[in-house]
C-alpha cells in the first residue's frame, strides 16, 4: 500500500482563527473593497473597515444576548452578504456555525437544530422564520430567532442596537480565547445515503484549507482579483473558498439568482468562478442548444471538437500545430469570446468540486480560454483534499494533494486520506465516527487510482457500484456523465444491480425540450410524458447512449433506456441541494420504472 503526501508549506499556530483576518484587514488596509454588496440592484463598495465594524456589532449584540463560546448558532439562509457578516460574528466569539439550506423542509430544520442543540438561528425570509418559529416548542436549546431579511427588524440592525452597551473589547477579548483546535462550525452531510451527519470542523481544518487553496492558487487567490460567490454558503466548497479569498483580500460577490447569473457575471465580472459541475455542463448546454435553434450547430460543433483537440493537444506539456492553432484562433473569434462574455468576460479560470466534471468539459473550457481547475474533496476534509492548479493541471483528474495532507488506496482502491483539512468526527456520534476511521486514516467511500505523477482520478462510489448478474462491477458515475453531455438530457441514472445488464433512467432538460419540439415537428404543447415513446426523441437521447458506451466494455454498456415523464429537482426530492442525484429515492419512487426495463415481453 503506496502513501502519497504533501508537506504543508504554511504553520497554524495555537491561537489561529478564521475569523482574525476580518479584523487584520481592518487595521492594515481598512479603505480596500472587500466586498462588492448588491442593493438594489446595483453593486455597493464596502470596504475592510466596513465589514469589521459590522461583525463586531453583530458579535457584540450575540455576546449580550448570552452566546457563549462553543455555542452553536444556525444560519438558514440563502447566499447573500449578511451570510458571511453572520458567520464571522460567530466565530469571532468561539460559537459554533451550524448553515442549514435554505431549500431545506421543516423536517431537515428540525432535525439539524436539534441535534446540534442551537441556542439561536438566523432566518432568512419570512417563511423560514415561521418555519423555525412553529419548531421552538420541540426545541429547549433554542433561546433566539433572527430574522435577515422580510417583514421584522434586520438581524444585523436588531444585535447592533442590543450589543450597543457592550464593551467593544468583549469580542476581541472572545477572539483571543479561541484556539484553532476549537470546533468552528458543525457543517452537516446533505444526506444522500441517509440521515445528515454533523462533521466537526476546527479553526484548524479551514485555515489548513484556506492556506493550502493559497498554495495552489497564488495569483488567482490575490488582492485586485474578484470572485461571485452564488453556491450555497451551506456547502463547504462555497465556504471554504469563500473564507480563503476574504482572508487573501478578494473583492467578493455575493448572489443566489442562478436564473439572473450572465447578466450578474456581466456586472459584476468576475476573475474566478467557483462551481459545480452541472453549472458548467449547462452553460454549455444551452450555448449548443442556442446554436442549434439558429441554425449554427455545425460551427458550434466544430469549434467544441477544436476547443478539445486543442486542450487535449497541449496536455504533457504539448504544443498544438499550426493548423489547429490556426483553427482555434478563427473559432475564437466566432465563438469562444461569446462564452467568456457569458462568464463576466474577466473570468481567467474556475474551480469545480462536489461532483465528477468530466474530461470532455475540462477539454473544452480549457479550450476555451476557461481552465477549470476540479479538485476533489468532502465535507469531512473542510472541502478540497486534491486539486489541480496553474501549470500542473491534468484534465479528467482530480490534481494533486493540497499540501499538508496524505491519501493511500486500500485494496480494494478505497481512497483513504488524513492531513491538517481532515475532520476529527461526527458530532454527538461516535459509532459513526469509528466506522470512517482507522489507524488515523478516514475512509472516504470513493474508489480512486492515483499516477505517477501523484494525479488522483475517482471511478466511482464504493456504495454506487453496480454488480450485474453476471458479476461486472459497474460505476455509473463515468455513463451519467457523458449521457448529460446531450444538450437533451438534463439527468440520468444508471441501474442494473443483480440484473443481466445496465440500463438507464432519463430525464429531459426542460428547457431545451421546446426548441427539439419546435425542430422535429412535434406539438408544442406535448409533454415530456406525452412523447416518452416517441421514436424521434429515443433515436436523439440514442445517440448519448452510443456516446456513453464507447468508454466502457460491452459488459458495462448501457442496453435498454426509460425516459421519465419529470425531470428530477430539489423540490421533489431527487436532487441534493449541491445537485448529487439521491439513488435510493429515486430508486423508490421510479421502481415501477425500472422494473419495466427488466420486464421479459409479454410479462
Amino acid at each position: 500500500m503506496r502513501d502519497y503526501s504533501v508537506p504543508a508549506s504554511f504553520t497554524v499556530g495555537e491561537h489561529d482563527t478564521v475569523a482574525a483576518s476580518v479584523f487584520s484587514h481592518a487595521a492594515d488596509d481598512p479603505d480596500h473593497v472587500v466586498i462588492q454588496r448588491l442593493v438594489d440592484g446595483s453593486w455597493t463598495d464596502v470596504t475592510c473597515a466596513q465589514v469589521a465594524d459590522q461583525v463586531r456589532a453583530t458579535a457584540l449584540g450575540l455576546i449580550a444576548e448570552g452566546v457563549q463560546p462553543g455555542d452553536r448558532v444556525a444560519i438558514l439562509s440563502a447566499t447573500r452578504y449578511e451570510w458571511a457578516i453572520v458567520d464571522f460574528a460567530i466565530l469571532s466569539i468561539g460559537a459554533v456555525t451550524v448553515p442549514i439550506y435554505e431549500t431545506s423542509s421543516a423536517e431537515q430544520v428540525r432535525f439539524v437544530l436539534s441535534d446540534s442543540g442551537a441556542v439561536a438561528a438566523f432566518a432568512e425570509s419570512d417563511e423560514h422564520f415561521r418555519t423555525i418559529e412553529q419548531l421552538k416548542d420541540e426545541l429547549p436549546a433554542l433561546r433566539h430567532v433572527y430574522a435577515i431579511a422580510g417583514s421584522r427588524p434586520a438581524a444585523l440592525d436588531e444585535l447592533a442596537r442590543i450589543g450597543g452597551g457592550t464593551d467593544p473589547e468583549a469580542v476581541t477579548a472572545r477572539l483571543a480565547a479561541v484556539k484553532s483546535a476549537d470546533v468552528a462550525t458543525l457543517v452537516y452531510t446533505s444526506g444522500t445515503t441517509g440521515r445528515p451527519k454533523g462533521c466537526q470542523l476546527t479553526h484548524s481544518n479551514l485555515l489548513h484549507e484556506m492556506r493550502g487553496a493559497k498554495a495552489c492558487f497564488p495569483a488567482l487567490l490575490d488582492k485586485g482579483e474578484k470572485l461571485l460567490v452564488f453556491l450555497p454558503l451551506a456547502h463547504v466548497l462555497a465556504r471554504a473558498i469563500t473564507i480563503a479569498a476574504f482572508a487573501n483580500r478578494v473583492t467578493l460577490g455575493f448572489t443566489s439568482d442562478v436564473k439572473n447569473l450572465v447578466p450578474i457575471l456581466g456586472v459584476f465580472k468576475p476573475t474566478l468562478v467557483v462551481s459545480v459541475p452541472r453549472v458548467f455542463e449547462k452553460v454549455y448546454n444551452t450555448a449548443e442548444q442556442n446554436a442549434r435553434d439558429g441554425g449554427k450547430d455545425k460551427i458550434f460543433a466544430a469549434a467544441a471538437t477544436t476547443a478539445i483537440e486543442w486542450s487535449q493537444a497541449k496536455a504533457g506539456g504539448g504544443r498544438p500545430g499550426l493548423l489547429l492553432n490556426l483553427k482555434h484562433a478563427l473559432f475564437d473569434r466566432l465563438v469562444y469570446g461569446k462564452l467568456r462574455a457569458a462568464l463576466g468576460g474577466n473570468c481567467r479560470a474556475a474551480i469545480s468540486g462536489g461532483a465528477p466534471l468530466g474530461a470532455r468539459l475540462g477539454h473544452f473550457y480549457r479550450g476555451v480560454g476557461v481552465t477549470i481547475y476540479e479538485g476533489y474533496g468532502l465535507t469531512e476534509t473542510s472541502a478540497a483534499i486534491t486539486v489541480n492548479r496553474v501549470d500542473d493541471v491534468k484534465v479528467g483528474s482530480v490534481g494533486k494533494l493540497v499540501p499538508g495532507n496524505a491519501m493511500r488506496l486500500a485494496d480494494d482502491d478505497e481512497l483513504l486520506v488524513r492531513g491538517g483539512v481532515v475532520f476529527g468526527g461526527y458530532w454527538n456520534n461516535p459509532s459513526e465516527t469509528d466506522a470512517v476511521f482507522t489507524d488515523g486514516w478516514f475512509h472516504t467511500g470513493d474508489l480512486g487510482a492515483i499516477d505517477d505523477d501523484g494525479f488522483l482520478t475517482i471511478v466511482g462510489r464504493k456504495k454506487e457500484i453496480i454488480v450485474t448478474a453476471g458479476g461486472k462491477n459497474v460505476a455509473p458515475a463515468l455513463l451519467e456523465d457523458r449521457l448529460r453531455a446531450h444538450p437533451l438530457i438534463s439527468q440520468a441514472m444508471v441501474v442494473g444491480d443483480a440484473q443481466p445488464f445496465i440500463a438507464a433512467l432519463i430525464t429531459v432538460d426542460p428547457e431545451a425540450f421546446p426548441g427539439w419540439k419546435q425542430r422535429n415537428g412535434k406539438d408544442p404543447s406535448a409533454t415530456v410524458g406525452d412523447l416518452a415513446e416517441d421514436p424521434d426523441l429515443l433515436a436523439e437521447v440514442d445517440l448519448a447512449v452510443k456516446d456513453a458506451n464507447q468508454a466502457v466494455s460491452h459488459a458495462e454498456s448501457i442496453r435498454k433506456i426509460r425516459i421519465l415523464p419529470v425531470d428530477f429537482t430539489e423540490d421533489t426530492g431527487e436532487l441534493t441541494p449541491t445537485l448529487k442525484v439521491k439513488r435510493k429515492v429515486v430508486a423508490e419512487k421510479f421502481a415501477a420504472d425500472i422494473d419495466a426495463l427488466y420486464a421479459k415481453p409479454g410479462h
